[in-house]
């Protein structure tokens, strides 16, 4: 399926010490929701980094809404003021208040409302007394707050795209479906609006995720949209008889005394002509992580 890019990257490459992140293309598709699926390590936050222009000493070419590239990323105050990010890891400084978030987002971002932040920090109720509390430290904040805190700093600026690592991991079950509405409605309120967001919780993110990309060892491994995974993909069950020879075609397989199930592609049903199986759609999760465990070194 063609698609107009938010983000396109080109050779993209980040090298360490004993990891290398080498991505040939990378396509966020515009106006809509993207899931960066992959391992512990797998190069997701180097990835997410780059492109919010945190780390700029990667090689490779990047392109913003089909015009802008990396200079214009940091020199031009419409791709600047278009991008929001939220990261869990020292997004903000310790010893900073709210009123000091609140007031550097003032001085920093032309397309931030204050009216609008407020609003927002009194939904997530941030604060234990249920209202605005402009001296509490972000110290003292659990790490659920402080991901609510950089939420509503950047969900009250009028950006087109929202990049996010790891936004629901730090998250209760409550707010991790109040995050999915607040992407939605996020979204909604301006046509051609991507997110493009990083998680390991795929089963909560996955009713608001448009587009996947799961990564290994650095690298792009699978990716599409998720309606087009899911004809890709099959989950496959059957008898217990079967299961070495079913193995030969799975992406993943566990089994018991009881039978089988995996992922296989849909294309290779046929291999399975004489076995007695059970072909059902499969999640989002499910192929994530057959995928994962396909390319993964964990054995």
């Amino acid at each position: 399926m063609e698609f107009n890019c938010s983000i396109k990257g080109e050779n993209l490459v980040k090298k360490y010490k004993n990891f290398t992140m080498s991505i040939d293309e990378l396509k966020i598709p515009a106006g809509f929701s993207t899931a960066l699926i992959g391992e512990n390590g797998a190069g997701k936050t180097t990835l997410l980094n780059i492109l919010a222009g945190i780390k700029l000493d990667y090689k490779g070419k990047l392109t913003f809404y089909g015009k802008y590239d990396d200079k214009d990323r940091e020199n031009d105050p419409f791709v600047r003021e278009s991008i929001g990010y939220v990261g869990t890891d020292k997004y903000f400084m310790p010893q900073w208040t709210v009123k000091q978030i609140d007031g550097f987002s003032q001085l920093l971002f032309d397309n931030y409302d204050r009216d609008a932040f407020l609003k927002i920090y009194d939904e997530l109720a941030i604060s234990e007394t249920g209202t605005y509390n402009p001296g509490k430290k972000i110290s003292s904040l659990s790490d659920g707050n402080k991901v609510k805190l950089a939420l509503a700093s950047v969900l009250a600026r009028d950006t087109d795209m929202l990049i996010m690592d790891e936004p629901a991991s730090p998250l209760d079950p409550l707010m991790r479906d109040k995050l999915c509405d607040m992407i939605r409605e996020y979204m909604s309120k301006k046509n051609g609006r991507t997110v493009f967001f990083s998680t390991h919780n795929i089963q909560d993110m996955e009713n608001v995720t448009d587009y996947a990309i799961i990564m290994e060892h650095g690298k792009i491994v699978e990716e599409g949209f998720v309606e087009d995974l899911k004809e890709k993909y099959v989950l496959v069950k059957g008898e217990a008889k079967d299961e070495e020879e079913a193995r030969k075609y799975l992406y993943s397989c566990s089994g018991s005394k009881y039978g089988f199930e995996g992922i296989a592609l849909k294309d290779n049903l046929d291999k399975f002509d004489n076995m007695d199986v059970v072909v059902e759609d499969a999640s989002l999760f499910q192929i994530s992580v057959a995928i994962m465990k396909k390319n993964s070194k964990v054995k």
